[in-house]
């Protein structure tokens, strides 16, 4: 039978093969990420400047022209064409939008309801109250 001392042995050789493993796998993992990541910034850019001239040349070429000078698909250059981001201008928000309230969006969802007082029926006799929606 093993002594606590040689299972203490085992245990820390057993956790030390482990660890290394896992360290190795950890570093092969992040080194591969941040390559990916690299090679993606780096797709996205070129894919922006053939959207870029494609926008450009769009006068004095067709899509489908280009194709069957570069044997480029027509659906890759259709999609670099159209994916490109246009710069969005933005309404500047004026002070009497802050104070009006003109540039808020009515509210989502059910409108709020309110209780009435019971409403008389003929006769003298009343009815439980209905409830109403709120007018503001």
């Amino acid at each position: 039978m093993a002594t606590t001392h040689e299972i203490l042995r085992r245990v820390e050789e057993a956790d030390t093969v482990r660890s290394a493993k896992r360290s190795a796998a950890a570093q092969q993992i992040g080194d591969l990420a941040q390559r990916r990541n690299a090679i993606a910034e780096q797709l996205a850019d070129i894919e922006r400047q053939l959207g870029d001239i494609l926008e450009t040349a769009r006068g004095v070429i067709e899509i489908d022209e280009l194709a069957r000078f570069t044997d480029v698909p027509v659906a890759d250059l259709t999609r670099w064409s159209t994916s490109r981001k246009t710069p969005r201008t933005r309404r500047k928000r004026t002070n009497a939008d802050v104070i009006d309230g003109s540039n808020r969006e009515p509210p989502a969802g059910p409108v709020p309801m309110r209780h009435t007082s019971p409403v008389p029926r003929p006769g003298g006799a009343t009815a439980p109250g209905r409830d109403t929606p709120e007018t503001t």
